[in-house]
């Protein structure tokens, strides 16, 4: 009999493959035989992501986190997807700050989530609580060009 790791196994390296289709089957049947494994919830999640299916992607990540509280990426991906979102509300972006302020809790040198964080405030108008978060991705990666632009627009259009 096969078990769950063959299926979740096939599933990533399907989405390596970009094959995002094959992969949720092979993932689905994964959860079919173990629905309480963090690691396929998460997968399936960045298949639904790859493929536009938001709202699914969404779910998995939230029962991967539900599953392991521990899951550093699902909270940054939840918060990533929420502030791609058009038109974001402002409850919306105080959701996404929560789940990356627990992903730099879990990680503190976790660059895309002090990014996302510092893109966070400013979209709600916290801009130095923006910059504090950017000198932070400055001190662990000094020459990180988007930090470097958002820190430049926010000071010269923001903070005169």
């Amino acid at each position: 009999m096969t078990d769950y790791k063959y299926y979740i196994d096939k599933g990533i390296e399907y989405i390596y493959a970009g094959k995002y289709q094959a992969a949720l089957e092979n993932i689905d049947k994964s959860i079919e035989l173990n629905n309480n494994w963090e690691i396929s919830y998460f997968y399936r999640a960045v298949a639904h992501q790859a493929l536009g299916n938001l709202d699914e992607a969404m779910l998995d990540y939230s029962k991967s986190i539900k599953i392991n509280p521990k899951m550093t990426d699902a909270y940054y991906n939840k918060a990533y997807i929420t502030l791609s979102r058009k038109d974001i509300a402002t409850p919306d972006i105080e959701k996404a700050v929560e789940d990356l302020e627990k992903a730099i809790e879990l990680d503190p040198k976790f660059t895309d989530a002090l990014y996302a964080m510092a893109a966070a405030q400013k979209k709600l108008g916290n801009y130095h609580r923006a910059l504090e978060y950017i000198e932070l991705v400055l001190q662990i990666e000094p020459q990180a060009v988007n930090a470097r632009a958002l820190k430049k627009l926010i000071l010269n259009k923001y903070i005169i």
